[in-house]
């Protein structure tokens, strides 16, 4: 049984040889910022693409949810701009502060596979978890929608970009939640960055506003993924849908819409 987790962890081991060659900026303080934003907007890219073909070609727009709706270029800019003041002057500093406090370790050797598969996973169940309760929670309480979340609901129809549109507050709340449970669950640093990728990556898209074939909800089954579609319905109504990405805990909350 050793070996068998010994040779997952060499499925690895050249990926994480690749990243320790880069090891000085990985204990950069600049790094989760560069990497942040450089990972969310590659992501938002191929979306920003979209929405300008979707006003040229019919096939992009029979995939819009929204059809109605497009995307101009002051939004693009508003969102840019809220995201870099966010990075700039909020998360930046904490980084900073937190490679001061606690500076990185990098192991030689990589993950087993399993195990980083399965830590992401826990990872993802936990933010969605820690996510659904904050998102209710500022819906519900009528002075916190006021005053932190509305700023992310500034837009009914999603877009990609609009995925970091929120203030500093929500900003600051959700990457803490998304630091913290890498840290809670003692993931190795590799398995940490899959993480923050696939939940950027899932954010962006249920931000999209498209309903692809390949989308992830099409590809996890029994409707246990929300998605795109889940998820813009939610800033269509404002009443439902409350997890960002799986839909058990609106089950059982009774906020679960899957259609107009």
């Amino acid at each position: 049984m050793s070996n068998l987790w010994s040779e997952m962890a060499m499925l690895l081991q050249p990926l994480w040889t690749f990243v320790l060659g880069h090891a000085p900026l990985l204990r950069s303080p600049f790094f989760p910022l560069l990497f942040s934003l450089s990972v969310y907007l590659s992501f938002c890219l191929p979306f920003l693409l979209l929405d300008t073909l979707s006003t040229r070609w019919a096939w992009v727009l029979r995939y819009k949810l929204q059809p109605q709706s497009s995307i101009s270029w002051s939004s693009v800019r508003r969102c840019l701009a809220l995201t870099l003041y966010n990075h700039l002057v909020f998360i930046f500093p904490l980084t900073v502060l937190h490679w001061y406090l606690r500076r990185v370790h990098l192991p030689e050797e990589a993950p087993p596979l399993p195990r980083l598969l399965a830590q992401v996973l826990v990872c993802l169940l936990l933010f969605d978890f820690q996510s659904f309760t904050w998102h209710l929670l500022h819906h519900r309480v009528p002075w916190l929608y006021r005053t932190f979340h509305k700023v992310h609901h500034t837009y009914t129809s999603t877009s990609a970009l609009t995925a970091e549109y929120s203030g500093a507050w929500e900003t600051l709340s959700l990457g803490l939640f998304a630091a913290a449970n890498p840290l809670l669950l003692g993931c190795h640093p590799l398995t940490e960055l899959a993480f923050f990728v696939v939940n950027i990556w899932l954010s962006v898209e249920d931000h999209c506003g498209y309903d692809l074939p390949w989308a992830t909800h099409r590809l996890v089954p029994l409707g246990l993924y929300g998605g795109a579609r889940h998820h813009d319905l939610h800033h269509l109504k404002s009443k439902c849908n409350f997890a960002p990405y799986f839909t058990h805990w609106d089950r059982l909350a009774g906020t679960l819409q899957t259609q107009d």
